[in-house]
Formats: C-alpha cells, structure tokens, sequence
C-alpha cells in the first residue's frame, strides 16, 4: 500500500502524488473501501481509485540511482524506427510499449519515434500523425517520471540527457 505524499506511477496518467487514503462507501449494499486520492503532477485535476485496484497500472517512481542509469545507457541503445503502413498495426506496436510501463520501453519507443521523425525530415516527408502522437506520450511519460526521479523540472529533462552525455537528442526541426 501507498502511502500519504508518496510519487507514484498511475497508468497512463503518469506521475502523480497520494494526497490522501481515504475509506468510502458508493452504494448502500456495499462495503467501505480504502481509496487513494491522486493528484497527477503534469496534468489538472484529482484522481480516486480504489487501493485495491487490479484495473490501473501503479508503481512507484524509479530512484535517481535508476534514473541515472537509465540515461547512461542511452548511448549503448540502438534503436530502430517502426515503419507499418497499416495504421492500425502501427498504434498496436506503440500501445504495447507505452502499456508495458517501462522506463526501458518508454525511452525506446522514443528513440526509435526521433529516428523515424529524422528519416521522414531528410527525406522531405510528412512525420504521420499518429508517429507524432505516441512519440509525445512516450516523451511525456518518460520525461515526467525523469524529472521528478532527478527533482529537476520536466522541461529541462531533455537537456540535461543531452548535457549529460553530449548527444543532441532533438528528433528534427
């Protein structure tokens, strides 16, 4: 069980905060349950699901330690771009890494999504759609997590990966 103030990972919401474990009762007939309450870090609003809850993903957070270890790895990662011309095998490849909750994946997925970006720009085509749309989520997951493992705010993890191993990790202009 989490506890109060703890970061946790929450399905694809990303990172958010237990703000309080709270005991409810929804309906007449049922028994009171223990409930997190959630506040999301990058996103508004507040969340309640149960503690006992097999539906949504959680985790928690990785540690800086992981964090560092994971962006020193990124160098050694060769990736490659997904290229599918049927779009919906295209989003089924991208949901699995994204599902999996994986820093691992997530940083692949985003890698290959940056190559394939490069790819599409040198070659003076259209980056898709849906390429775009789960490179950011990946981005956005896998950065939001990054920041708060590194306690740096989440639009300076990209340079910092960047300062850190003197790469240039921009997809295009």
């Amino acid at each position: 069980m989490y506890q109060k103030g703890e970061l946790i990972l929450y399905g694809g919401t990303g990172v958010c905060r237990v703000t309080d474990i709270v005991a409810k009762k929804f309906a007449r007939n049922e028994p009171e349950k223990l409930y997190y309450v959630l506040t999301p870090l990058y996103q508004t609003g507040t969340i309640t699901t149960p503690v006992e809850n097999g539906k949504v993903f959680t985790r928690p957070v990785i540690s800086r330690d992981e964090a560092m270890s994971l962006i020193d790895e990124i160098p050694n990662i060769h990736v490659q771009a997904y290229h599918n011309q049927n779009l919906q095998q295209l989003e089924n490849h991208y949901k699995a890494e994204l599902e999996s909750h994986d820093c691992m994946d997530l940083l692949r997925l985003t890698m290959s999504t940056y190559q394939k970006k490069r790819e599409r720009e040198q070659a003076k085509l259209k980056f898709g759609a849906v390429d775009r749309r789960y490179m950011e989520r990946a981005e956005d997951l896998l950065f939001g997590e990054l920041a708060v493992a590194l306690d740096i705010e989440r639009d300076r993890v990209q340079t910092f990966i960047e300062d850190r191993l003197s790469i240039d990790l921009r997809p295009g202009v």
